[in-house]
């Protein structure tokens, strides 16, 4: 379980072959978190597990990465040298500044649309199925960042996103460009509650 909010921007160091798919190795020098072998740790909002022990002296995390989450998150796009969002799991003692997040990509979206003049406002097109989970003030991960729905239209199929100066300054996300695909978790909550309506409650006729 995570917050969605972003800790570290490591570097990607090397993308390699190994039976369970590929394994990421993460530079993060300079993070100061010290996770242990089989720890979970949020890659760009995927829930990764560190699958080497971190040894002294050596500022690189090791990652398995199988092919399904290759191919159903952005993370099959990253190349030596991308910037990747860091997030150590919570516990009960970490200050929830963010919302629950899980680490379950939902789907990978689109961003249709970005202004920068008066405020910083990103328009992304989700996979239309995912929808259902917009509301409006809503919350959304981003790419592992914990974000408020600023504008929802159900009609057209697409969210927006305000960027507060702090977020632009600590995470990747003033650098997306139209047509970048990201990560998106839709609320838990959210979708616990439209999967029980559709499902137990409510006319289910």
């Amino acid at each position: 379980m995570f917050t969605g909010l972003i800790e570290y921007c490591g570097r990607v160091v090397s993308r390699s072959a190994v039976p369970a798919g590929e394994r990421l190795v993460v530079d993060v020098a300079g993070w100061g978190v010290v996770p242990r072998y089989g720890d979970s740790i949020s890659v760009q909002g995927c829930c990764l597990t560190v699958a080497e022990e971190p040894r002294a002296g050596v500022e690189r995390l090791a990652f398995d990465v199988v092919p399904e989450t290759l191919s159903k998150t952005t993370l099959g796009g990253l190349g030596a040298g991308s910037r990747v969002h860091l997030e150590a799991s919570a516990t009960l003692a970490t200050l929830l500044g963010g919302h629950l997040v899980q680490g379950h990509v939902d789907g990978v979206g689109s961003v249709e649309r970005i202004w920068t003049e008066g405020e910083w406002r990103v328009r992304v097109r989700p996979p239309s199925e995912l929808m259902q989970y917009m509301t409006p003030k809503g919350s959304i991960s981003v790419e592992g960042v914990s974000l408020t729905l600023a504008a929802v239209s159900p009609e057209e199929g697409w969210f927006e996103l305000a960027l507060i100066p702090t977020t632009l300054a600590k995470t990747t996300l003033g650098a997306l460009k139209v047509g970048d695909g990201v990560n998106l978790e839709c609320d838990a909550i959210g979708k616990t509650v439209v999967h029980w309506l559709r499902h137990y409650g409510g006319n289910r006729g």
